[in-house]
């Protein structure tokens, strides 16, 4: 992809004559500018829908025998709307303070009076071309600080016979361009596997962002992956960049991807098969080039016959399958990772301990662990704060086999109980987020709010 701070600049020039249209063309010419020309406001607004432009010069006067600037003083608003970071220098044959200081109230970066100095002119565009260009830029790396995480290369442990082969799985593909569905249950490391192989891949250097549709309504969800313009809807104050922008040139981590209703789902399919979507509010087609991954708990092929989703989409996400088995399926597993996150915890609450009591350890291999490895590291950094005497004992995990706990509810605190009761009805429905807070009386929201809080 061309850096966008070596492209030739792209200047949007506006104005009813021809020949200062024509005039403007050889001068920006000679200086190596694109530029491209509009005779009306509809014009220019539909130039600027259609492609992005590094300034706009533009007259203030369309209307014939008017000198008021009215027209292009209410067009410098309508523009804004469009693009709030587009740089605006307006010119007119009739100048004043009075005109120059409501144009720039209005939002444009500089003022020019007709005849124009071609020296003052290029001068004016040059700056503002690279504060807009440093604009644009300043605004993509705001967001992406908002939702990427830093880290090098994800480590994953696992060395049980079942996690031998999706080892070499991720290591075959984690350097291809292949969109990869990852699958299991809640708490078996989906997010982990994402970010192994974003890692492995030649798109490493760009970002990996991540979006947890499960976690989004559907009002928001559109706004999020494409953004949005401003004045797109009530709250749109500024323009968004979503989170297909912000990942251009590297991945999209869909997590919880069974979550999107049927509509988003045929939008998702349209920018996964051309690259191309319009930000909320906005008509201009954007490209992207963006690997995707995604994750979860569902069984699609499931629910491609029940009617939820769709099977196009799934053959696009479902180039390959990681399928990640539970953690009571890998018990060799346990204690490496239960170690590994000892010691996170142990610099973490800069506590020194050993290790695990002989006890504990063989609590941790016995337990069936419903909530998989999440469940473990929360039990193990439970057992880092209560731990006494330089080693871990049983007790400190606050585990409780999940086959007693239906006959000690007297005995469990109620937020004991109410994990208890989400993790049982999680299971009955094979991990389905959606039909779970269905029969347990909440919104898909709300549980997601006890599935972090109980880290389940």
């Amino acid at each position: 992809m061309k850096n966008a701070d070596s492209s030739p600049p792209r200047v949007l020039v506006a104005d009813d004559q021809p020949d200062v249209l024509e005039a403007l063309r050889l001068l920006f010419k000679g200086e190596g500018y694109q530029t491209e020309v509009a005779n009306s406001p509809g014009a220019i607004l539909k130039a600027l829908e259609a492609r992005d432009f590094d300034v706009l010069l533009m007259d203030l006067n369309y209307a014939r025998d008017t000198t008021s600037g009215a027209e292009g003083l209410d067009l410098l608003i309508r523009v804004q709307a469009l693009d709030m970071s587009l740089p605006i220098v307006v010119m007119t044959a009739w100048g004043s303070v009075e005109l120059a200081v409501e144009a720039m109230r209005r939002g444009a970066r500089d003022f020019v009076q007709k005849p124009w100095e071609n020296t003052r002119l290029l001068t004016i565009l040059r700056t503002q071309i690279e504060l807009g260009r440093a604009l644009r830029k300043g605004l993509k790396l705001e967001a992406e600080n908002l939702i990427l995480r830093e880290g090098g290369r994800p480590k994953l442990i696992g060395e049980s016979p079942a996690m031998h082969p999706i080892k070499e799985l991720i290591a075959r593909v984690g350097p291809s361009d292949a969109n990869v569905l990852i699958t299991g249950e809640n708490g078996t490391g989906k997010g982990l596997v994402a970010r192994l192989l974003h890692s492995l891949s030649v798109r490493s250097g760009k970002p990996l962002v991540t979006v947890n549709a499960g976690g989004l309504s559907e009002g928001v969800f559109e706004s999020e992956l494409f953004g949005h313009v401003r004045g797109a809807f009530t709250d749109a104050k500024t323009d968004r960049v979503g989170r297909f922008e912000l990942s251009d040139g590297g991945t999209l981590f869909l997590d919880e991807v069974a979550n999107i209703s049927l509509n988003l789902q045929a939008k998702l399919l349209r920018v996964l098969e051309t690259g191309e979507f319009e930000r909320v509010g906005s008509s201009k087609t954007r490209r992207v080039d963006v690997r995707i991954l995604s994750a979860t708990n569902s069984d699609l092929v499931a629910e491609v016959t029940a009617g939820r989703f769709r099977r196009d989409l799934l053959f696009r996400l479902n180039t390959i399958e990681v399928h990640l088995p539970p953690l009571r399926e890998r018990r060799e597993d346990i204690l490496p990772l239960a170690r590994h996150f000892l010691q996170q915890h142990l610099q973490r609450y800069r506590k020194t301990l050993f290790d695990f009591h002989e006890g504990a350890a063989q609590v941790l291999g016995e337990y069936h662990w419903p909530g998989n490895i999440r469940e473990l590291d929360h039990a193990v950094e439970r057992g880092v704060l209560m731990a006494q005497g330089g080693v871990i004992k049983a007790a400190d995990l606050g585990l409780r086999p999940s086959r007693e706990a239906g006959n000690r509810l007297d005995e469990m605190s109620l937020e004991e109980v109410e994990s208890f009761l989400i993790r049982k009805t999680l299971a009955r429905f094979d991990g389905n987020v959606s039909r779970a807070a269905e029969a347990l009386g909440l919104s898909r929201s709300a549980l997601y709010r006890r599935l972090e809080k109980y880290r389940l």
